[in-house]
């Protein structure tokens, strides 16, 4: 299996080169994170012309998550147990959920299309909204794992953190300053380790950025971060053999201001041909 994940940053203003991609780089699945559409919006016929299955979860013009898969999709849910939701003077358990989350299974393999939030600026509402998330999310996901530990799980997305200082080529972002950076933000993403996952992008690819702001020639200066991964459980980082960000889509017209993370997955499935024969 191969399994992508993009912000797309607009699926409407994208969706050719989001077939394009697809198609071109023999994706299986493909998560996509800031789809900005109502599931009634989104442009379904490209995909399924390219032989997609897809699931879609958004409310409004801001947010939204999707995943296309060329198997189909099943147990499909748009937020993790106890996600909490957000809105500007609304706090408390009851403030509305936004289209942040989206978790399928594919192939025997759970997948999660997450778009973290922002967290805003330091000392902002949404910022304690981003740090509990994370927080919440991190103990559905252990439970999660802890139900069905032989399944591979993977949470993938724009997590909207920069976990070390070698992530951030952009000199705009300081640590004291600025988000994404704090150690509060670092240590809710760290503390996804306990909740038995792994990176299993960094361990092949130590280096590169996921994400270019479109202002101030940020992609030709190379003034980019890392913010977008591919987190996996035991069950699903013994599954990968390569990885790979895919930098040139930055390039060319309107490009998304994010770029695809990918990874490859040997399920060991029925066809394997390197499993020896057995004569009785």
């Amino acid at each position: 299996m191969r399994l992508a994940t993009w912000n797309i940053n607009s699926i409407r203003t994208r969706v050719d080169r989001a077939i394009d991609f697809a198609v071109r780089e023999d994706i299986d699945v493909l998560a996509f994170q800031e789809t900005k559409c109502r599931p009634e919006q989104f442009p379904y016929a490209p995909f399924e012309e390219a032989g997609y299955h897809v699931e879609v979860h958004g409310l409004n013009q801001w947010n939204g998550v999707a995943i296309a898969s060329r198997e189909p999709i099943t147990e499909v849910s748009t937020a993790f147990d106890g996600m909490p939701g957000f809105a500007k003077g609304h706090e408390g358990p009851d403030a509305p959920l936004e289209a942040r989350a989206l978790g399928v299974t594919v192939g025997g393999v759970r997948v999660w299309s997450l778009y973290v939030p922002n967290g805003r600026s330091l000392g902002d509402p949404h910022l304690a909204y981003k740090l509990h998330w994370l927080e919440v999310l991190r103990t559905a996901t252990a439970a999660e794992i802890a139900a069905n530990p032989e399944r591979p799980l993977a949470l993938v997305g724009d997590f909207n953190i920069i976990p070390f200082d070698h992530d951030n080529g952009d000199p705009a972002i300081v640590v004291g300053r600025s988000t994404h950076v704090s150690p509060e933000e670092r240590a809710a993403f760290f503390a996804l380790e306990s909740a038995g996952l792994t990176d299993v992008v960094r361990p092949l690819i130590p280096e590169g950025f996921t994400y270019w702001d479109y202002q101030r020639l940020k992609f030709p200066r190379n003034e980019g971060i890392r913010i977008d991964f591919i987190l996996g459980s035991k069950a699903f980082s013994d599954a990968v053999t390569a990885a790979s960000i895919h930098r040139d889509e930055r390039k060319g017209v309107q490009p998304s201001d994010h770029v695809p993370v990918v990874v490859d997955l040997d399920l060991g499935g029925e066809d394997d041909d390197d499993m020896p024969m057995i004569f009785a």
